[in-house]
């Protein structure tokens, strides 16, 4: 996986196989990638980050896809994201989450990373 080397890999394994996790929703919601909605009542504020979960996780999730922005699909998840209004934190938290979806099926299915063989724009 891009923007993960030996010390991440590792970091990442030791925080996540240590859990059974049945989907990838809930490994996000561990890490805190995941959205919450702020409610009180009948006021409906919105979605943010969660402060919750493994913050080591978390960090490592986030850090990874900083390192993984010069990666051509990393870059294009990013800059939509950007397009779209999001900020630099919330477009690479929206980017660790991603990868979190794309860690827990390479974990479930016991496959190694496999990168897009053509671009994007190719593709459609």
């Amino acid at each position: 996986m891009p923007g993960v080397g030996v010390r991440t890999a590792a970091r990442l394994l030791t925080e996540v196989t240590t859990k059974a996790f049945p989907t990838a929703g809930h490994l996000a919601a561990s890490a805190g990638l995941a959205p919450v909605t702020r409610r009180s009542g009948s006021s409906i504020r919105g979605e943010h980050p969660s402060k919750r979960g493994n913050k080591t996780l978390k960090r490592t999730m986030f850090l990874s896809a900083f390192a993984a922005l010069p990666d051509p699909e990393s870059r294009a998840y990013y800059d939509r994201k950007t397009a779209q209004g999001k900020r630099h934190n919330q477009a690479l938290i929206a980017l660790a989450r991603r990868r979190s979806d794309v860690l827990y099926t390479m974990l479930r299915d016991g496959t190694l990373y496999e990168g897009r063989t053509t671009p994007p724009a190719l593709a459609a």
